[in-house]
């Protein structure tokens, strides 16, 4: 049992990190109305770009590498990027697209996803980097260690900072102006610009918002993965998340993601070896296969009705 529940445990942590990935997705779709295909280029830019300011800040302003300031200049200098991206993203991309077809949008952030990739690896190169946050890839040790449970601490203040990350957001888009102006964007681009919400504003903060969540995604991952061109690909470990939680929900894609975590890490413990290594691959996508035959809007997706 205490196998069982550490193995579960460490899914769901895991999940919180689907989950943030997720929401970068919802937030885009909630504006727009278009999956953002360009969300795992814009992770692997924030957390490229937050190595490379560390990295060149010390030589640029003559500090000591090891200054204890770093990692906050950094992190402040990343999100003003991330916002400039935003900017740059709407005057030249969105503000031209308004009212267009959902498929020309999604088109539009599949070539923006490879100028992203490739603007990120000319300004800091395609090399391999190493992150540290500060944080052991230790177990916790303490009241787990009772009952026998290996629960590592990167993990688990990783999946804390997610969780509360999320909370926030989805409290900030259910209950704010920006909020309501973001659902009523999102259903008619054209009546939102009628009752004077300024579509430009609202897309602008959606996309730097969504770039904040690339940031603390890009710098998790890349804590653990290392700094490199494959965190594009967290990306697609979202995709059955947002099928099971739905496009449109903030906690859709808190519980979308918990359940794919933990489905995950159960499946590749106990199915993995009667089926062969890998498992953890390709599961969770068969799991949401299942799940869009059963209820394709999603646990708490609104259903579209087509009226002709």
């Amino acid at each position: 049992m205490g196998f069982f529940l550490e193995v579960l445990i460490g899914g769901l942590l895991a999940g919180m990190l689907y989950a943030l990935v997720a929401l970068g997705f919802v937030l885009i779709f909630k504006a727009s109305g278009v999956l953002n295909f360009a969300q795992g280029a814009m992770v692997f830019f924030a957390a490229l770009t937050f190595v490379g300011l560390t990295e060149r800040l010390p030589a640029w302003l003559g500090l000591s590498p090891e200054w204890a300031g770093l990692f906050w200049v950094a992190l402040v200098l990343t999100a003003v990027v991330m916002v400039l991206l935003a900017w740059l993203v709407e005057r030249f991309m969105l503000r031209k697209l308004v009212n267009q077809p959902a498929i020309t949008l999604f088109m539009a952030t599949i070539g923006l996803s490879y100028l992203i990739e490739g603007v990120a690896q000319g300004m800091w190169g395609a090399v391999v980097r190493g992150l540290d946050l500060g944080i052991a890839d230790e177990p916790v040790m303490g009241l787990l260690e009772r009952y026998n449970l290996m629960i590592s601490k990167f993990d688990l203040v990783a999946a804390t900072v997610a969780g509360v990350l999320v909370a926030v957001l989805a409290l900030f888009f259910q209950y704010t102006k920006v909020g309501r102006a973001l659902r009523a964007v999102a259903d008619d681009h054209q009546a939102a610009l009628s009752i004077g919400i300024p579509l430009q504003r609202i897309w602008v903060i959606v996309w730097a918002v969504a770039g904040f969540v690339a940031i603390v995604a890009g710098l998790v991952w890349g804590s653990r993965n290392g700094v490199q061109f494959a965190l594009t690909y967290t990306a697609l470990k979202a995709l059955p998340v947002l099928i099971l939680g739905g496009l449109t929900s903030v906690p859709g894609a808190i519980v979308g993601g918990l359940i794919i975590g933990a489905s995950e890490k159960l499946a590749e413990v106990y199915l993995g070896p009667f089926v062969g290594g890998g498992i953890d691959s390709w599961f969770p996508y068969v799991l949401a296969l299942v799940f869009l035959l059963i209820r394709p809007e999603g646990l708490f997706g609104e259903k579209h009705i087509d009226r002709v």
